[in-house]
């Protein structure tokens, strides 16, 4: 079963991609550790996305997809994978679609979690790193025991600059601007799943592990 998982930045992808990965047993193919994973080996890949990112450029649409066949080839990913971050353009939809086609496989759902703007706005305005570890904290709703600290190692917190809300209303817009022709794409293929994602974590994740085992909700919407 190949899966992807769609979402704005905060709408929490990353958090239900490694709830479903353990619970479907699947490995979580997540494009930005596939990055940091070819710069760390200074592939040839990871060496030209890092051309890119140092000139402040948007990696290509070549570079993101070449690094992503390469994975799902590898053996874990015979019987199935979970796409968190990928596909993220509608051209990399159709070179995935092509790529599994040519093994006679296919995506079996896309899964969209759907959070209000306002909801968006209030967890990336109040998201906080540790310098050290990076573990993330949220003033709201997970946040440190001492302020300003980290429970883990007790580094320094701090807010990234593009979490400020100018910045996160900016990358809201680009990231619907993009990610509305990929939902038409699984739409009119009638995989895509939209899913509540203004409720809790557990909430979210057992709505989505219900619509993959084909149980009814109401929080779900099939489209």
């Amino acid at each position: 079963m190949y899966i992807i998982i769609l979402g704005a930045p905060g709408a929490g992808k990353g958090t239900q991609a490694g709830i479903l990965s353990r619970e479907m047993n699947l490995p979580r193919i997540a494009s930005g550790d596939l990055f940091r994973q070819a710069l760390e080996k200074k592939s040839e890949l990871g060496l030209l996305a890092k051309s890119y990112m140092e000139e402040g450029r948007l990696v290509p649409d070549e570079i993101a997809i070449r690094m992503v066949l390469e994975r799902i080839s590898l053996p874990d990913c015979v019987s199935g994978c979970l796409f968190d971050g990928f596909p993220r353009t509608l051209e990399q939809a159709e070179v995935l679609d092509k790529a599994l086609a040519e093994q006679g496989k296919s995506i079996a759902k896309a899964i969209y979690i759907q959070v209000t703007k306002e909801e968006f706005l209030k967890r990336l305005s109040g998201r906080w790193l540790c310098r050290n570890c990076q573990t993330p904290y949220h003033l709201v709703t997970s946040p440190p025991k001492v302020q300003g600290k980290c429970d883990k190692c007790g580094g320094e917190l701090y807010q990234r600059p593009d979490d400020n809300e100018e910045t996160v209303r900016e990358r809201l817009e680009v990231f619907f601007a993009q990610t509305a022709p990929i939902l038409d794409y699984y739409r009119k293929q009638n995989k895509l799943i939209e899913v509540n994602g203004n409720l809790g974590i557990q909430e979210v994740a057992r709505e989505v592990i219900s619509v993959l085992r084909g149980e009814v909700s109401d929080n779900h919407k099939v489209s």
